[in-house]
């Protein structure tokens, strides 16, 4: 992993450009190819931002594509949610949204061309006879009864499948390459399958779909695709996508390249596995703030911005294997909206503190700015009165030597305001804190006097102008690093039990106007989104989206 974020590497980028610059490349058309039987997450985030990325680069062409070749699981929801991420990362893709579906006629009309060149056929066999018959890494397959079949009776079954004649596993349609490849992909692959699901774009009209081997490299082809993109486990499906490519009368062959998927710890990108949490009720949705997708992410508070520039710094390479620190990612946030985010005082632990040398009638009013470094931001209006809340976790009755915070006898200043001193600890029969009576210094308003050494600076909120918000402290869903690298125990085991904590808050008057998606930084509490959906007039709902603390930027510092 490189810490120079500057210069992260990016092989394809430098490929194509060569290219480009020998004039050895037309237009430059890529594609994003989702399937859409889930939500997108950060993974997909980089093969978006590759992409889109080198079509805007190189002036070309991004096609937003959705390989629906599985009815059984997939949804209009999902691809709704999809267009609506890709839109939200601040990419456009060329003319309409496409779909692998859109070719189904023609996907089938080139089975038929394979037929009667003789290299596809019908198979009668079972799945577990086929997969018993594929052979393994080190023995070859075994040729199906069947596979030596007729081209008339080929395409008479084929029509038959189509039509929703047989049962589905009855009998599917099959390349005929060669059972003793090397590559378990060319020995014989399914083509066809006979599926009666209706379909979310063709409804019921077909009884059989195409694999995704098969449709996959003749969309792109289609498309005048010219360089097709995907990650490392499709490596071993090129020779079967150059084959069908080779023996088809495909408008164009595009090139395949592969990249190395993004792994970041502690998080998990099974779409299987993520469906799960959502299934079993683990997580609220799929856009749980805590999940990986990319409309968790925006839920949470993370900015399309930041997102761009985690996937410009980890860069693209073939070497897979390694993780990334999701702290790479906390910095990419950070670092935008330290410089976009309005700051706000809100206190998440409210202990109340009564000035007991301020009138009760008495009020003012501070202006303060909206950002300390952003003039276009404005100022807002800071009330301060005799009942004030502080955090509880800025006062110890019996504090350790460093402590610069509130503590009986010390003092400490208000962020804005005066420096107060606490007097007394104010007790409930169960000896538990109720409040604290502290005494202003009126003279220390903006100045601290000559002689006078107070180090520590706290955040509060006046009681009786105060808005009350729900805070949703959201960390990491598992504590293990990889929770699912033993593929022998259960992922759930890791889960993080503390990875959402609600808290009753009080927060600066100003912010009872948010407008849901406002993202703030509480002061020296972290960064906080109000909700997308919960967030509303009277009833305020803010997500952590991550701590001011930056540990990857200290990684960077020592690298």
């Amino acid at each position: 992993m490189t810490t120079d974020t500057t210069s992260a590497p990016n092989f394809i980028r430098n490929q194509v450009q060569e290219e480009v610059e020998a004039g050895r490349s037309g237009k430059i058309v890529t594609r994003f190819p989702p399937e859409p039987n889930g939500f997108l997450h950060i993974g997909h985030a980089k093969s978006i931002c590759l992409n889109f990325g080198l079509a805007e680069q190189f002036g070309g062409d991004c096609h937003l594509r959705f390989d629906d070749t599985n009815p059984a699981k997939e949804e209009q929801a999902y691809i709704d949610a999809i267009k609506e991420d890709v839109s939200w990362l601040g990419f456009e893709w060329a003319g309409p949204v496409r779909f692998a579906s859109d070719y189904f006629d023609r996907f089938y009309a080139w089975a038929q061309h394979l037929v009667r060149e003789g290299k596809a056929y019908v198979d009668d066999l079972s799945p577990d006879e086929i997969r018993e018959h594929r052979g393994t890494l080190t023995e070859p397959g075994r040729p199906s009864p069947y596979r030596e079949r007729g081209v008339e009776e080929n395409l008479d079954l084929l029509e038959r499948m189509r039509i929703g004649e047989f049962a589905e596993g009855e009998k599917v349609l099959r390349a005929k390459i060669d059972m003793a490849a090397p590559n378990i992909n060319l020995r014989d692959p399914i083509l066809y399958r006979i599926r009666h699901a209706s379909h979310h774009q063709t409804g019921d009209r077909w009884k059989i779909y195409p694999s995704y081997d098969f449709a996959h490299g003749q969309s792109d082809a289609i498309e005048g695709v010219t360089h097709s993109i995907c990650t490392l486990e499709f490596e071993d499906h090129r020779p079967l996508y150059e084959w069908l490519l080779d023996n088809l009368p495909v408008p164009s062959k595009p090139r395949q390249i592969e990249f190395a998927r993004l792994n970041m710890n502690y998080t998990l990108t099974s779409k299987r596995k993520l469906k799960l949490l959502v299934d079993q009720g683990i997580v609220d949705g799929w856009d749980d703030p805590r999940m990986p997708t990319l409309s968790g992410m925006r839920r949470r508070g993370y900015t399309p911005a930041s997102i761009r520039k985690f996937c410009e710094m980890i860069g693209v390479t073939r070497a897979d294997g390694g993780l990334v620190d999701i702290a790479m990612l906390y910095h990419a946030i950070r670092s935008d909206l330290e410089d976009s985010a309005p700051r706000a005082m809100v206190v998440l632990k409210p202990l109340k503190v009564v000035l007991t040398n301020v009138p009760e009638d008495h009020e003012e009013v501070y202006d303060v700015p909206g950002h300390p470094a952003r003039d276009d931001m404005g100022v807002r209006k800071i009330p301060f009165a005799r009942e004030i809340y502080i955090d509880r976790d800025d006062f110890m009755e019996e504090p350790p030597k460093k402590f610069f915070r509130l503590a009986p006898g010390k003092e400490v200043r208000l962020r804005n305001s005066y420096v107060i001193r606490c007097d007394e600890v104010v007790k409930n029969p169960a000896g538990e804190i109720e409040a604290l009576h502290c005494s202003v210094d009126f003279e220390t308003l903006g100045k601290n006097p000559e002689g006078r050494k107070v180090k520590g600076v706290i955040h509060w909120v006046s009681a009786g102008h105060g808005v009350p918000l729900e805070v949703r402290l959201y960390d990491n869903l598992f504590l293990e690093e990889q929770p699912d690298k033993d593929k022998d125990a259960d992922f759930l085991e890791h889960l993080n039990p503390e990875s959402l904590v609600t808290v009753q808050a009080i927060g600066e008057p100003g912010l009872a106007d948010v407008t849901p998606e406002s993202r703030f930084q509480f002061e020296r509490v972290g960064y906080f989104c109000a909700d997308r959906h919960a967030c509303r007039p009277g009833e305020l709902v803010f997500n952590r989206t991550v701590g001011l603390k930056d540990t990857w930027a200290k990684i960077k510092k020592k690298g």
